[in-house]
């Protein structure tokens, strides 16, 4: 959009200085067409003059005839640039120039031309005269032909003062353009280096004038785009804190059940394999609901009124992993840490909440006899959280869609909501940071790195 519009805007400005450019170089030569004109009139005025200056015959027949100049043609002949010739009616030359030699008029009317001589384009003009001497031919020429000085003045006197003047133009146009379209752009590239989840209104008063009433509908456009994301956000968090409760009251039950069922002492008309599948059901679904609460606390709106404080990553480590030793036992997985001692400036509920997604999801699809490691400290003078397993892990092709909520790998026969790293990364985003996936040591498994800005 600024581009087309810097585009249109150099040329509206500078076509009209392109139309005086021409316009001045017409007006130009017009004038030396009209003085032209003014030159063949004053040519055709000393024509009289010059036959009224033959006088009489010379001495001897071989002597050209006398002449008596008039002051005014004398006054034209003395310049270096002009000429005069006197043919009789068999085109001798009787005074005068022999180069102006040439067809005799055919008629009593004067005809004028230009001709090349001597380097010099002279306009000639010929004429039929009665003298003294009878009827003669009489010629005069003049080397400062308007048209020729027009022909070699134009590149240096009109095309390239122009052609200077429209190039310094274009240039002051264009800065002129640029800094009045600055507002503009700063105002594009502060809406384009926006976050997703930024929907902050923009401020009219830093804006110009002339775009105000787009900012003004930008931002309404904004509050209802904001408006709406955050009653989903309520809904969803509302509604995963509700279901917590039953949830888990259902799930305490369901497990009792089981626990009943398995015991000889007490012995229920259940069929064992239905109760699991149903304590199966009840946990994905609390954890489901748990996830939903987690990604709605993890929205970065929801967070700006919270400020960050120091978080020991170490701790948050060895606080996962013991969380996850019984369900890595179960599965015979080899789980450990590999820490260092490092900090930062976070939400440690949330970074916890990532963690916890993380070795979730590497417990899930880590193969039995498996390996995970959890590691976190320092890289490149940057603290770092990290976890790797030796599991199927995640195509590169698929890796950016893996981030994607609800978003699920095909053929891995591991249930699940597809929730644990979009929250992953959500919580990543909101410290300024991102996820790296990729495989594991040997091009097995899967790591997921979180790299702190420094």
């Amino acid at each position: 959009m600024a581009t087309g519009l810097r585009r249109r805007l150099l040329l509206m400005l500078m076509a009209p200085l392109l139309m005086l450019a021409l316009a001045n170089a017409w007006l130009d030569y017009r004038s030396g067409d009209n003085t032209s004109a003014r030159q063949d009139q004053r040519l055709l005025a000393l024509l009289p003059l010059l036959a009224d200056s033959l006088i009489g015959p010379g001495n001897t027949p071989e002597a050209p005839p006398v002449m008596l100049l008039a002051p005014e043609l004398q006054q034209f002949l003395s310049s270096p640039n002009a000429a005069f010739a006197v043919f009789d009616a068999d085109g001798k030359l009787l005074r005068g120039e022999a180069w102006l030699d040439g067809f005799p008029p055919t008629s009593s009317e004067p005809e004028f031309h230009s001709e090349q001589s001597r380097g010099i384009t002279w306009r000639i003009v010929r004429q039929r005269q009665q003298t003294v001497l009878g009827e003669v031919v009489v010629v005069l020429a003049d080397g400062t032909d308007p048209r020729q000085q027009w022909l070699r003045s134009i590149l240096l006197r009109v095309l390239l003062p122009n052609l200077l003047l429209l190039m310094a133009a274009a240039i002051s146009v264009r800065w002129a353009v640029e800094r009045a379209l600055g507002p503009l752009l700063a105002l594009r590239e502060a809406v384009e280096r926006r976050s997703p989840g930024d929907l902050s209104p923009i401020d009219e008063a830093a804006s110009p004038e002339e775009v105000r009433p787009l900012v003004a509908s930008l931002n309404r456009l904004f509050d209802l785009v904001n408006a709406q994301a955050e009653g989903q956000r309520r809904f969803i968090a509302d509604a995963a804190h509700q279901l917590r409760t039953p949830l888990a009251a259902l799930q305490a039950q369901v497990e009792a059940w089981v626990q009943a069922a398995g015991s000889s002492a007490r012995p229920l008309a259940v069929d064992p394999e239905h109760l699991a599948k149903l304590q199966g059901a009840t946990r994905r679904t609390t954890q489901l609901a748990n996830q939903l609460l987690a990604l709605s606390r993890a929205d970065a709106r929801a967070m700006e009124s919270q400020p960050m404080e120091p978080v020991d990553l170490k701790a948050v480590c060895e606080d996962v992993l013991e969380r996850f030793l019984d369900a890595a036992a179960a599965k015979q997985i080899d789980i450990g840490l590999d820490t260092r001692e490092a900090a930062v400036q976070g939400h440690g509920w949330l970074l916890r909440e990532l963690l916890v997604n993380l070795v979730d999801n590497a417990v899930k699809y880590t193969p039995s006899r498996g390996t995970i490691t959890i590691r976190c400290g320092l890289r490149h003078a940057r603290p770092y959280l990290e976890v790797e397993d030796d599991g199927p892990g995640i195509a590169a092709p698929l890796r950016p869609r893996a981030l994607e909520r609800f978003h699920r790998g095909n053929g891995t026969g591991v249930e699940g909501s597809g929730l644990g790293l979009s929250i992953a990364d959500e919580i990543a985003r909101l410290h300024n940071s991102r996820l790296e996936l990729e495989a594991g040591e040997g091009g097995r498994g899967l790591r997921v790195t979180l790299l702190f800005a420094g």
